[in-house]
């Protein structure tokens, strides 16, 4: 099937055609009739298999000029990296037809977002902080949206918006058509549906689990956290194909210590991006890796969701996420668009359980390859991995109540006064050693 077999306008085809795409993802065949009819749709597809595009292709079909110049579309995503990609995506559908789009997010000045969403809007992109914030300061009208999309619903939940979201949906227009993208149905999700939604359509392509074919997967046991070090040395310095790779961990404190490692033997090739990180660095990093003056990225979870970073030859798990989950959504940063990808995954004793959970939840043994012969095998451990002293707790029988006798502590000579009267005549006689009488009152 090619997108020539959908029911696309002229405009539409001309930009794909001029973008290169040609066939649809099952995810986008599935969606887009549904989508065209009007009814809610709940969509469920992992990272990489092309969501954005099965829902902006049949909302921009259904697009309508309108002077109106309040949105017709609301789009929620959970990252700000992702509003930037989602606007890219539209602007470059949009070549040939008038479509004003519009990202807003948090992390930056509010004050222009409020007067950039006074203009003519058609296409709201937004995270929700941001988003709900707008509406509430009066800059933002909600009154005309026809569409709401909410693309990685799961995730958007677990870092905490079900709050911002639950708001705004009370906001928006109750005849409007709901569309949710997510890689899992949890139940926070399925409550959001039930509340919000009208009997959605369920769409289900490669859900969450299920390994992308085109993704070769390998797995290296090592020993210990400073022996991974050695390993990831020695993989990058070897492998020339390794032209743009991301590199997961799973804290900003690890992501900053093996930059700081990965910098001084890869001058000015090795980029970072977590939370921490100010905007614009990260914007700017993302761009680098993408043009290629990065060779190799280091970042959190931050955007193993949703950001769609082109040609990513390898992605290596530098640690194994806790979420089994997370592991298919940082793998699916490569093999997109039909392109072959490679992943490698570091594993150590401690991280076992974690590496079960990833192999049954998707039914896959991953292939454990081996060793260099000339890798290091540090014996420098980490704290956790330190043995762990267990000390003997011995317990003192503490004596019963009725065992114990009363308390007695015997007082101090100085301490042991008894009240005896002393007469004004003995005071005298104590204080200037004579009797002394008082004088007689005249």
């Amino acid at each position: 099937m090619t997108f020539s077999d959908l029911n696309l306008n002229t405009s539409l085809l001309n930009a794909l055609d001029e973008l290169g795409y040609q066939h649809p993802t099952t995810i986008q065949q599935r969606a887009f009739s549904v989508i065209m009819s009007g009814q809610d749709v709940c969509g469920i597809a992992q990272t990489g298999t092309g969501k954005t595009m099965a829902y902006l292709l049949p909302v921009l079909r259904l697009f309508k000029f309108s002077k109106e110049k309040h949105p017709q579309v609301l789009i929620m995503v959970p990252t700000r990296e992702l509003v930037v990609q989602v606007v890219e995506a539209v602007k470059k559908l949009t070549t040939y037809m008038s479509v004003e789009v519009l990202g807003v997010y948090g992390g930056v000045n509010m004050n222009p977002q409020m007067a950039a969403v006074q203009e003519k809007v058609d296409i709201l992109v937004a995270t929700p902080g941001r988003l709900y914030d707008i509406i509430l300061s009066g800059a933002l009208k909600v009154k005309a949206v026809k569409r709401l999309v909410i693309d990685e619903v799961d995730e958007m939940l677990n870092l905490g918006f079900r709050t911002q979201i639950q708001n705004i949906l009370g906001l928006l227009p109750e005849k409007r058509q709901n569309l949710m993208f997510s890689a899992t149905i949890t139940e926070d999700v399925e409550k959001l549906i039930n509340i919000y939604f009208d009997n959605p359509a369920r769409i289900e392509a490669a859900p969450v689990g299920t390994p992308l074919e085109n993704i070769e997967q390998q797995l290296y046991r090592v020993p210990n956290f400073n022996t991974k070090v050695n390993l990831l040395e020695l993989l990058i310095t070897r492998d020339e194909s390794m032209t743009k790779t991301l590199i997961f961990v799973g804290t900003k404190q690890l992501a900053d210590d093996l930059y700081e490692q990965l910098q001084t033997r890869f001058p000015d090739k090795v980029g970072i991006i977590h939370s921490n990180k100010e905007q614009n660095h990260r914007f700017n990093t993302v761009r680098q890796f993408q043009a290629g003056t990065f060779r190799f990225l280091i970042a959190t979870d931050i955007i193993a969701r949703g950001l769609d970073i082109t040609d990513v030859t390898h992605v290596i798990n530098f640690d194994t996420p806790e979420v089994p989950e997370n592991y298919i959504h940082r793998i699916g940063r490569t093999g997109r668009a039909d392109k072959k990808g490679i992943s490698i995954l570091l594993t150590k004793d401690l991280e076992t359980e974690n590496l079960e959970q990833i192999e049954s939840l998707m039914s896959y043994a991953i292939p454990v390859m081996e060793l260099p012969e000339d890798l290091v095998i540090s014996d420098v451990l980490t704290e956790d991995e330190k043995p762990k002293v267990h000390m003997r707790n011995t317990l003192v029988k503490v004596p019963k109540r009725e065992d114990a006798g009363p308390a007695f502590h015997q007082k101090l000579a100085k301490n042991m006064k008894t009240n005896k009267k002393v007469s004004h005549k003995d005071k005298m006689m104590m204080k200037y050693g004579k009797p002394k009488k008082r004088k007689p009152k005249r």
